[in-house]
């Protein structure tokens, strides 16, 4: 029964987390969706990519149920899989992680918690894991680029939240005097301990 409801728990959370990101997509042009936006390229549109291909490995090799998409070698030296090709659009993308995420759900849905897997690229204790661990390490993955295209949304147009419900109109006032009341509360610091 501990393990159905944390299997369900963590299921609930990384859905939830995979519709996050995907919202940082609404609305945005072809342009915004894909422009390098930190000095190593990150860009909202590869983060889907890369978390669609991290999903297929992780609950498909590992368990040895292959994704019936066609993926890139693991950690090409390009990062083909965290940006977006002029030939690929935007719904092949999404398409792709949702295709994904299905097959993945799929997998944690058939299997128990304990099954076993192999993570050929994982280093430390050894490529012996099992569910629970790939169920925990995805969630970290997704959790740790959703909270990126936060912030990457933000830097185009100012958008934040989780959902578009509970997103408030944006106040620029108010934004610019809490935005100058960190700034000075910083240079403040910077003073006092130069």
């Amino acid at each position: 029964m501990i393990d159905a409801l944390a299997k369900g728990d963590l299921l609930k959370r990384l859905r939830r987390d995979r519709q996050a990101l995907l919202w940082k997509l609404d609305g945005l042009s072809e342009y915004d969706a894909r422009q390098p936006l930190t000095a190593t390229g990150t860009n909202l549109l590869g983060l889907v990519k890369h978390l669609a291909t991290v999903e297929a490995r992780y609950f498909g090799e590992v368990f040895d149920r292959p994704s019936p998409e066609p993926l890139c070698r693991w950690q090409d030296s390009d990062g083909s899989d965290q940006w977006v090709a002029k030939g690929e659009t935007r719904g092949q993308i999404i398409g792709f992680y949702r295709r994904t995420r299905e097959h993945a759900d799929a997998t944690i849905d058939a299997l128990v918690l304990d099954a076993p897997g192999q993570v050929p690229w994982w280093s430390g204790p050894g490529p012996n894991t099992n569910l629970f661990a790939v169920l925990v390490h995805v969630l970290g993955e997704t959790v740790r680029h959703a909270g990126h295209a936060d912030i990457l949304r933000e830097s185009v147009d100012g958008r934040t939240g989780v959902r578009a419900e509970n997103e408030q109109p944006i106040d620029e006032d108010a934004r610019a005097a809490h935005v100058a009341k960190i700034e000075r509360a910083a240079r403040a610091a910077a003073s006092t301990t130069a």
